[in-house]
């Protein structure tokens, strides 16, 4: 049970990190849903699994950022971007020997997190931000003077910006990604589950109910020469098999155009209005999990809650 759940969480972090490299938005945002789900499912986090946890939820935070979508930590209601980087500063105390890449990756995402709020004229925010993510530090101290000036000036659009824009963090993401899957390429779950989905074509919405085949290889040795992991009879969490049922019937559509548009019922709106009293706006994922929708993901239940508000 416990090499499933491992397996399940570490090849959705693979196909998130897949897809965000190729830029595949709906078959990222279905990866997305799948990995939120699996975990939320999480008690807490095993000490070997925190980094694919950390950049599970770096990768689906750095896919909002340019949504000024709201999280919360210790009560206090912070960006996406803001989220992306305590899980990126969390994915650095993970790190053996960090290098230069970590350091421009953490200084991006510390200047986007002020750049959104100001692109979107939220100058007042884009201060708080300042103030939150900038220390009193000598190092922080010429930055910070600069990024105060362009707030104070409200001009988003500076030369100084555009040398650390939003492609621009994208850019160095992608690369610290190819380092990550190039360290675990030899991870042989990895491999069996990605030679199962290239020769099948499986996707998120069909892994519950699919076998891969692991071969005796694995570095901890298994008792018989193959094991197969059935995920239909898989233990998981009442709530993550929610989550997942909520993704089984989405028809895979490819570059995510040309599907049917489904009305949303009144009991389904009721049951988002209930989620996001209980869990925030923002919390999506979460929301998705726990409630009781027909066949939606977590981006839909976002857009209907925009238009929820503007219908009043």
């Amino acid at each position: 049970e416990a090499v499933a759940a491992d397996w399940m969480l570490e090849f959705a972090c693979y196909c998130l990190c897949r897809h965000f490299r190729e830029e595949c938005a709906a078959e990222f945002q279905r990866w997305r849903d799948v990995a939120q789900a699996l975990i939320n499912g999480l008690s807490n986090i095993p000490t070997h699994q925190k980094k694919i946890v950390y950049l599970c939820q770096l990768l689906i935070r750095i896919g909002e950022g340019k949504e000024l979508e709201w999280h919360f930590k210790n009560k206090e209601r912070i960006s996406a971007l803001e989220s992306a980087l305590s899980f990126w500063t969390s994915l650095e105390r993970e790190e053996v020997k960090l290098d230069k890449l970590h350091e421009d990756i953490h200084r991006l995402l510390q200047i986007q997190a002020v750049a959104v709020h100001m692109e979107k004229g939220y100058f007042k925010e884009a201060a708080e931000v300042l103030e939150r993510l900038f220390t009193d530090s000598e190092s922080d101290k010429s930055l910070r003077v600069k990024l105060a000036t362009i707030i104070k000036n409200k001009d988003p659009y500076v030369p100084f910006l555009q040398n650390f824009s939003y492609s621009h963090l994208i850019s160095k993401i992608k690369s610290y990604i190819e380092i990550f899957m190039k360290d675990n390429e030899t991870n042989f779950l990895i491999q069996a589950a990605t030679k199962k989905v290239e020769s099948k074509g499986l996707s998120a919405t069909e892994m519950q109910n699919q076998t891969v085949n692991v071969n005796k290889t694995h570095k901890n040795s298994l008792d018989t020469k193959q094991r197969f992991v059935d995920f239909s009879l898989v233990w998981m969490p009442t709530n993550c098999l929610l989550g997942l049922n909520n993704l089984q019937n989405v028809e895979n559509r490819g570059d995510g155009c040309g599907r049917k548009r489904q009305r949303w019922t009144y009991k389904e709106d009721l049951e988002l209005k209930s989620g996001v009293r209980e869990f925030g706006v923002g919390n999506w994922a979460k929301i998705l999990v726990r409630g009781n929708f027909n066949n939606r993901t977590s981006v839909m239940l976002k857009d209907r809650w925009r238009t929820l508000c503007r219908i009043g």
